[in-house]
């Protein structure tokens, strides 16, 4: 057998942010619910399809633990069932439509309801974390975990990021057995200093975007080592990773393609395709499954070759086997992009056809692509690849309510566990406020709001997360514990993830 000519590692990000009991149209739980049915249950069903090939080290799996939490809790799993039930509801009445691609549309939509309906029942009762832990246990997948709420960690004080690190990981040690190793970092965000923090925290790797590492004169075709430490940074190569998904360009995008955008309202689905970019909804051509099917074959052997070809000319320039890391969003592939499962599973298959080796970033590391030592940049995968969606202008306001906030909740605690005895045991509002202030915090509301998806529901959520906090706190500083326990309560009614959160994690962090 020919000796390999490179290593590929395929990395998704699954991340929403809390959902639940936080309304439901357009974004909401109807956001979860979606993202579960047409990005999470085909993607697992894939992954357990390879592993009952007989794969290992299929890919690297992300997942944020304020979204873990959301997948396990007994009210989502609820949920969801009453939604896929809908969904069968919603494409029984598109199937009663006058026009016939109407009602092949609604009889297409039926079946795949059916089948997630099937798949869910069999395997998801007890949520995700037990099919998860299967699958990593069994060497198909690699788990990343990360920061609590997926928090934008170089815009946080040093308490805060140690703290929402630890929780994350005692989270997923609770759900699934163990640490997880590597962690996606949140926007794959860096700042210097943030390695430390990893390493105090036992996280060995983690991701960047390629810009981040290539400006600091390293090639993105290797894993490094991050400042001193034996913190491992892997790039993003974005010429293999926009080849699927970038802001202009990309395999969803295609003609064939179901259109994310064209919506019929009525009954709630998608039953347009692509067309063209530039075709109004109105005027775009009725879906056809067969020819889409065609376009995934075509699209999947197309970045098989954009793989290889990157590969060998990463080996005509290092000294070492070359790396090609791709990184997408888990939502991409079904939610976003329809077909974008099938897609998978025919890379996933040809790689290995093609003389690629494919494993996890554990194994990269395993295999020795840690080239030697990088002294990173701050940088993120946002636009400009700097912090401007995070931090720029059209978030200032947020960016400095959550500063402060961060300030008011940490002096508040420093006070409070000033007194030892107060250590001995928990306290329900401390711990319902660093809940508050962890889920004010995640970057998803900066996020939204600077790119104006959702930006007032971004806006309502931080607000009332920022009010919450400050409640506690001020009820908290004033000694007015009864008050502050009902309070936190009331409040733990709707913001409830990581049950087992203890304030006096972030507080043993302070000065």
């Amino acid at each position: 057998m020919s000796q390999p000519i490179g290593t590929f590692c395929l990395v998704l990000h699954t991340h929403l942010p809390w959902l639940a009991q936080h309304g439901t149209w357009p974004v909401g739980e109807e956001w979860l619910s979606q993202a579960w049915s047409t990005s999470y249950l085909p993607v697992i069903d894939l992954l357990e399809t390879l592993a009952d090939e007989g794969r290992r080290d299929v890919l690297t799996l992300g997942v944020s633990p304020v979204l873990a939490a959301q997948l396990d809790d007994p009210y989502c799993i609820n949920e969801q069932r009453a939604w896929l039930a809908n969904w069968q509801l919603r494409a029984q009445g598109l199937a009663g439509s006058r026009e016939e691609w109407r009602r092949e549309a609604g009889t297409r939509e039926f079946r795949g309801a059916t089948a997630a309906q099937n798949i869910f029942d069999a395997h998801w009762q007890r949520g995700a974390s037990p099919i998860l832990r299967r699958l990593s246990e069994s060497g198909v997948i690699e788990i990343l975990g990360g920061p609590a709420t997926h928090n934008f960690q170089p815009l946080n004080q040093a308490a805060t990021t140690r703290a929402a690190l630890l929780i994350g990981q005692a989270d997923a040690l609770l759900r699934r057995g163990n640490r997880p190793t590597g962690i996606w970092a949140p926007e794959c965000a860096y700042t210097p200093g943030l390695e430390g923090h990893y390493a105090e925290a036992a996280i060995t790797h983690f991701l960047v975007d390629g810009p981040t590492m290539r400006s600091a004169g390293r090639s993105t075709g290797a894993a490094w080592r991050v400042a001193d430490s034996e913190v491992v940074a892997f790039a993003r190569d974005l010429d293999v990773t926009y080849r699927v998904w970038s802001p202009r360009k990309g395999y969803p995008g295609g003609k064939w393609y179901r259109d994310f955008h064209t919506f019929d309202h009525e009954w709630g689905f998608r039953p347009a395709r692509v067309t063209n970019v530039s075709t109004p909804s109105q005027e775009k051509a009725p879906y056809e499954p067969g020819r889409a099917l065609q376009a995934v074959e075509r699209d999947a052997r197309d970045f098989v070759n954009v793989v290889r070809d990157r590969l060998l000319k990463l080996r005509s320039t290092l000294e070492k086997t070359p790396l090609v890391v791709a990184a997408y969003d888990t939502e991409l592939f079904g939610h976003w992009w329809h077909e974008g499962p099938q897609w998978l599973a025919h890379v996933l298959r040809l790689l290995p056809e093609s003389g690629v080796t494919v494993t996890t970033l554990q194994g990269a590391m395993d295999l020795g692509h840690v080239a030697g030592n990088v002294n990173l940049a701050n940088g993120s995968w946002g636009s400009g690849k700097d912090w401007r969606v995070w931090d720029g202008i059209r978030v200032q306001d947020v960016v400095q309510a959550n500063s402060d906030l961060e300030v008011e909740v940490l002096d508040t605690l420093r006070k409070y566990y000033k007194d030892p005895v107060r250590l001995r045991q928990r306290n329900l509002a401390a711990d319902q406020l660093v809940r508050e202030l962890l889920l004010t915090l995640a970057s998803d509301w900066a996020f939204m709001i600077s790119k104006d998806s959702a930006a007032e529901y971004a806006r309502g959520r931080v607000s009332g997360h920022l009010a919450a906090a400050k409640d506690l706190s001020r009820m908290i500083s004033s000694g007015s514990s009864p008050a502050a326990n009902v309070h936190a309560n009331e409040l733990h009614a709707r913001d409830y993830p990581f049950g087992s959160l203890d304030a006096r994690s972030l507080a043993q962090f302070l000065d």
